[in-house]
């Protein structure tokens, strides 16, 4: 698959709010994912990962943009009203994810995220 088909198929499945689907059909098993000062290293992890945030989360609404494409990179942005479960809080969570492309699989997902209280 080319970049641009991996982005495009990334957004429509994570705007239909299938993300996980979206880490099955794209993610390598080498990934590495990186927010803030975690590291997530190699599938299993990132899909523990989604499943606990998907766990404690409750997603009110999503607004998915992008793609912005590159030669073997990708950017999205995720705009999520969200309830943090455990805290009871709700917030906006404003998220830029860039991905990084290698033989047809997402190696490298980074992101960059503000909270809004």
């Amino acid at each position: 698959m080319q970049v641009e088909e991996i982005a495009q198929d990334l957004v429509n499945l994570c705007s239909q709010g299938r993300f996980s689907e979206a880490i099955e059909k794209h993610y390598a098993k080498e990934i590495v994912s990186k927010e803030l000062t975690e590291e997530a290293v190699g599938l299993e992890t990132v899909r523990a990962n989604d499943r606990l945030w998907q766990a404690e989360h409750e997603i009110h609404g999503l607004t998915v943009e992008g793609p912005f494409l590159g030669l073997n990179k990708f950017a999205v942005r995720f705009i999520c009203d969200v309830t943090s479960k455990p805290e009871a809080r709700r917030f906006t969570l404003d998220e830029l994810s860039l991905y990084t492309i290698s033989d047809g699989k997402i190696v490298l997902e980074q992101i960059f995220c503000d909270k809004e209280e």
